[in-house]
């Protein structure tokens, strides 16, 4: 979401004739766009701003500093007490007067900004470089839930969702400048409503009609929710093999007593459920998640269920983090806070089991003939091509640079790491499927 917030202000620039500088001597505003799901995300942000405050301290005056997103929408003013040389803060519901600042750096003059607290997120079109062959949509924006551990509802606000006619719109559109896979974004993908008539399954389909009729060949989907994963949405996937056989599905943990003090609204129960449906429609299929230990009041025996259900689903990668509190929150204030190192042992004895999760999913599909998307040249041998095949798997073949953003087919020959090798590149016409039989 963020990169799409990113591309969406770099097209306001583009537009208004600025272009990217090369140097940070050579530039006269710098825009940051900040995201605060994580602490370590803010840490990062402030290292930035740290870092261009210094160069404008110190030789450039005239440098505007801008910050955006999340952060800025979290701390508001209190980000330019801090920073006396940021001058604009603008927070996910105020993009809206960065042209205003623009105009205003043009000028070289102060713009007299005045944000409009109320103001509703509002969606922008995606902005493609010259050859960029993926696009991310997004479809909805906000979330509801109100999970006790995470800020994004405090910083984004409640759901609101995009006119249907508008994605299917986009869709045409980045279809006409060459793109050959889209990602539809939104902090809680799979509750998008649009009327009482329109929810995630049924934008499905209607995507499903625009790629088959613009020749973009696969559509991927983040993040959604196992509460919002409907019968129907599992329906419209299962018949419609635009979509790719990957599902990020955050389980967040195992314990249904931390389940329920995080506020996630499901049991693990529930969720196993959930996978086994998702994968008897769609045999083959590969599902990732999202790891979260050391949440308060959280036991051994909690833990050893997180263990359980891994051992149990064998997700294909993992995103695994532990504990830290977010003021804001509702866990900001709970009680029985585990202590820093073990939280730590923790999450190393999940990161290691999926490890082991990682490698014996992979090594199982050595020898499979694969359709992939050519990403890009890898960079550690340049020739080398990086590819990814539907199921969200990285795949490195020789090749040459031309056939970048074209789908071919390869046989996965062996493993380094957690990336295929395959020795042959055939390209896919056209005409070709590019999803296999």
């Amino acid at each position: 979401m963020n990169s799409a917030e990113s591309a969406a202000l770099a097209l306001v620039c583009k537009e208004r004739g600025w272009t990217e500088a090369d140097t940070s001597d050579d530039t006269d505003l710098v825009l940051i766009n900040t995201c605060s799901v994580r602490l370590t995300a803010e840490k990062r942000a402030f290292g930035r701003i740290d870092h261009f405050a210094a160069i404008k301290k110190k030789h450039k005056q005239n440098l505007v500093i801008v910050i955006a997103g999340c952060m800025a929408q979290r701390l508001g003013d209190k980000l330019k007490e801090k920073y006396s040389l940021v001058d604009y803060v603008m927070g996910t519901t105020s993009r809206s007067i960065f042209p205003a600042i623009l105009e205003a750096v043009e000028k070289g003059v102060k713009a007299n900004i005045n944000i409009d607290e109320k103001a509703v997120f509002s969606f922008s079109q995606s902005h493609l470089e010259q050859g960029q062959f993926r696009s991310f949509i997004p479809i909805m924006h906000g979330c509801n839930n109100f999970c006790s551990y995470c800020i994004v509802p405090y910083v984004r606000g409640r759901e609101v969702s995009r006119d249907p006619q508008n994605i299917a719109q986009e869709i045409r559109l980045v279809a006409q400048k060459g793109v050959r896979e889209i990602t539809l974004l939104g902090q809680n993908v799979n509750s998008y409503k649009w009327s009482s008539d329109i929810d995630f399954s049924s934008l499905l389909k209607i995507v499903a009609k625009e790629l088959n009729e613009s020749g973009i060949k696969w559509a991927r989907f983040l993040s959604a929710n196992p509460v919002n994963f409907s019968s129907k949405t599992i329906e419209v996937l299962a018949a419609n093999k635009v979509f790719c056989r990957h599902i990020h599905l955050p389980v967040q943990h195992g314990s249904d007593s931390v389940l329920k003090n995080m506020n996630r609204g499901y049991t693990a129960e529930r969720f196993i459920e959930l996978v086994k449906e998702i994968r008897a429609a769609m045999p083959g299929i590969t599902i990732s998640t999202d790891i979260l230990v050391g949440f308060p009041g959280e036991t051994e025996d909690d833990v050893k269920k997180t263990l359980d259900i891994m051992e149990e689903i064998k997700f294909l990668y993992s995103f695994m983090y532990h504990f830290n509190p977010r003021e804001g929150t509702k866990a900001f204030d709970l009680p029985d806070r585990i202590e820093e190192d073990v939280k730590k042992e923790r999450l190393a004895r999940v990161i290691a089991l999926q490890k082991t999760h990682t490698t014996q999913l992979l090594k199982s599909r050595i020898g499979n003939s694969e359709v992939v998307l050519i990403e890009g040249i890898s960079r550690k041998n340049a020739d080398e091509l990086i590819t990814r095949t539907e199921k969200d798997e990285k795949v490195a073949v020789p090749g040459p640079a031309s056939m970048i953003g074209s789908f071919a087919k390869v046989t996965l020959s062996g493993l380094k790491g957690n990336t295929f090798r395959a020795t042959e590149l055939i390209k896919l016409q056209e005409k070709q499927t590019c999803l296999g039989d």
